[in-house]
């Protein structure tokens, strides 16, 4: 027992040390990690913050469609592993295309995730987009910074975690957490820039009414 005690405390010393900030800070340079952003004001006494990252080169005027249509079907999904999401019950259907029913994003709309439903608490169109739990112990929020004519993307979830239980839980689950969003920001880049490439029409039919045809675009790479 004491030496599997010793086992447990070692490989916890070691992830918390080397491993633990690669893991929650994927693709996020110093700055995302220290700064305040958009969507940080929802839960201020977060237990747990991840802030990941990746660069688009595209603008945000073609990274933001992907982000608005985002939630189970009949919306857009979430740009990941779908087998994954769809093992968990939550009807995830990553969408290839900008769909125009869905692009017109209020405060006040909701998505549900599993057993969390979540509010859309702050929309600002090509600039940031944060949803909130209705518990209150979630927000996940996207920030949009135009650069270099592409778009630095962050995502930043904030939990609080009430008990000793759910904070042993969660930080078994940071690795897979990693490996799907690092998915989904990869999905959300080569989206976007096949929307960029395809040129203006395909860009501007993004805005067009719900009546439109979606938008087409190649399907991303698979990493």
């Amino acid at each position: 027992m004491r030496t599997r005690l010793l086992l447990l405390a070692t490989a916890g010393f070691a992830y918390a040390r080397w491993l633990r900030a690669p893991i929650m800070q994927w693709g996020a340079e110093p700055a995302e990690v220290a700064g305040t952003l958009p969507g940080d004001e929802l839960l201020p006494d977060a237990d747990g913050i991840s802030t990941r990252a990746v660069t688009i080169d595209a603008p945000p005027s073609d990274v933001w469609p992907w982000l608005a249509q985002m939630g189970p079907a009949p919306r857009g999904g979430a740009y990941t592993y779908d087998w994954i999401e769809n093992l968990l019950g939550l009807d995830m259907h990553s969408a290839d295309t900008v769909l125009p029913e869905f692009q017109d994003l209020r405060v006040g709309e909701t998505i549900t995730f599993g057993a969390n439903t979540m509010r859309a608490e702050l929309v600002r169109p090509q600039r940031a987009l944060a949803w909130r739990s209705t518990d209150g112990n979630w927000v996940w929020a996207f920030t949009l910074t135009e650069r270099d004519g592409g778009t630095r993307l962050v995502s930043r979830n904030r939990y609080r975690l009430p008990t000793l239980g759910a904070r042993l839980i969660m930080l078994a689950m940071e690795p897979g957490s990693l490996v799907m969003e690092r998915k989904m920001l990869q999905g959300l880049k080569a989206r976007a820039e096949a929307l960029s490439a395809a040129g203006p029409p395909a860009a501007s039919a993004t805005s067009a009414p719900a009546t439109s045809p979606a938008v087409a675009v190649a399907s991303p790479p698979t990493p």
